[in-house]
């Protein structure tokens, strides 16, 4: 029978010749990852008695949510795993100076094309954009699979994505990705595959395609690949010399749905509050104050997302109106800022550069909203609450708008993003 890539590779890890979309599955993951909710797998790990994890080589523990600790009880939990670390030899802990723990992963070279991992976090679907699929679980889950080595996974449908085109000036991956969920709807693709193919998505740097498949999760999807290519091999083997080999559908794979987008017709989107899937055009929201900006985070901080930014703030000031954070998403990318003078120009221009993590995305420390107050942001969340007071506003955008934001106070209209471009 034909089969998609999530149906071969959950197939291959679970020691069957096939499965099909609604069999449940007990697969063996090639990794896991917890960042600074291992503090609550670990309880939940001792809860059910378990003594030693299945493998100490095949668990990452990244923290980055809340870092440096901003309370008590934060820098409690960061104890407790960095003692949990050490009793049970875990061999790659990334203590809070890495960065976030999506990047981290990617970066790092723990995540290789066919592979399949598990993290205690939504946008683990990341990812996918190095050819594996990859999926959120639950803390109570993760803690079992410690233990075991094993989960049950029920094999999804799966959703073909084909993007054709050439962006115009301008509109990049965020822009897709935005698009796409506004077309499919938050919960257009609950406990779907989704595979995203087509010249667009061939012609994307793995950072884009880790934009795209970062926010499939806000689709509702359980994984999100894009199949591993010239790119691909090239950007893993810089990064890890174990072996690995990419699963690629069968020509004629059965797909419960195709979407076709022209990513030639894309205007720059914009999510309004307060859901992922509420995307306009910019121009229904051109003119409009905001507050706060942040680029930054696992969806857009990478050296391509702060080049973005940093083209349009050179020489330019922030203006008055506006508190600019920006976070870079790793260490390494910080570094990397620095050296290109990327940091310079932005702390030269009026913005706050943050340590890599979470940070504002979370909403845990480091900006938090007032009552009434709008942000503008690279992030990937925009739902109540999200950034502070349940009655302030979060707009997602790509770097460029935001960029833009900051220097204003107010979101372009379309002629003023154009007169922009290089």
């Amino acid at each position: 029978m034909p089969h998609t890539i999530c149906e071969k590779i959950l197939a291959q890890k679970a020691g069957l010749g096939e499965v099909f979309p609604g069999q449940l599955v007990t697969a063996k993951p090639d990794m896991v990852m917890s960042h600074d909710n291992a503090g609550l797998v670990i309880r939940q790990f001792r809860q059910i008695g378990a003594k030693n994890v299945f493998d100490p080589s095949k668990i990452i523990i990244p923290l980055d949510h809340r870092v440096p600790a901003e309370s008590e009880q934060t820098a409690t939990a960061h104890k407790s795993i960095r003692e949990f670390v050490k009793e049970q030899n875990i061999q790659n802990f990334y203590d809070v100076r890495e960065g976030i723990c999506h990047q981290v992963m990617v970066e790092k070279g723990h995540v290789l094309p066919g592979e399949l991992v598990l993290g205690t976090d939504s946008h683990t679907t990341s990812y996918g954009c190095v050819g594996a699929i990859s999926s959120g679980i639950g803390a109570t889950e993760m803690a079992a699979l410690w233990a075991t080595g094993e989960i049950w996974l029920r094999v999804p449908d799966t959703l073909k994505v084909v993007v054709n085109g050439e962006f115009p000036g301008g509109v990049g991956p965020k822009d897709l990705i935005l698009y796409i969920i506004g077309q499919v709807s938050a919960k257009g693709a609950d406990y779907m595959a989704i595979e995203y193919y087509g010249p667009t998505i061939e012609s994307m740097s793995v950072s884009g395609r880790f934009t795209v498949c970062n926010m499939s999760m806000e689709m509702g999807a359980k994984f999100a690949t894009v199949p591993a290519d010239e790119k691909t091999v090239k950007y893993v083997s810089s990064l890890a010399d174990r072996p690995y080999q990419p699963v690629y559908a069968d020509n004629d794979a059965v797909y419960s749905r195709e979407l076709i987008v022209d990513a030639s017709k894309l205007v720059p989107q914009i999510a309004i509050p307060h859901r992922v899937d509420n995307v306009v055009p910019i121009s229904e929201v051109s003119g409009l104050d905001i507050n706060q900006v942040v680029i930054g985070s696992c969806t857009n901080g990478r050296i391509d997302d702060l080049e973005i930014a940093a083209n349009i703030m050179d020489g330019k000031q922030v203006s008055s109106d506006i508190r600019l954070l920006v976070i870079p998403g790793s260490r390494s990318i910080y570094l990397e800022a620095m050296e290109l003078g990327l940091l310079k120009t932005f702390v030269e221009a009026g913005a706050l550069v943050l340590n890599p993590g979470c940070g504002p995305c979370l909403g845990a420390h480091q900006g938090i909203l007032a009552p009434g107050e709008r942000c503008l942001a690279t992030t990937n969340r925009n739902f109540k609450g999200r950034m502070g007071s349940t009655s302030a506003e979060v707009y997602l955008s790509n770097p460029k708008v935001a960029a833009m934001v900051a220097i204003s106070g107010k979101i372009p209209t379309l002629d003023e993003y154009n007169s922009e471009l290089d």
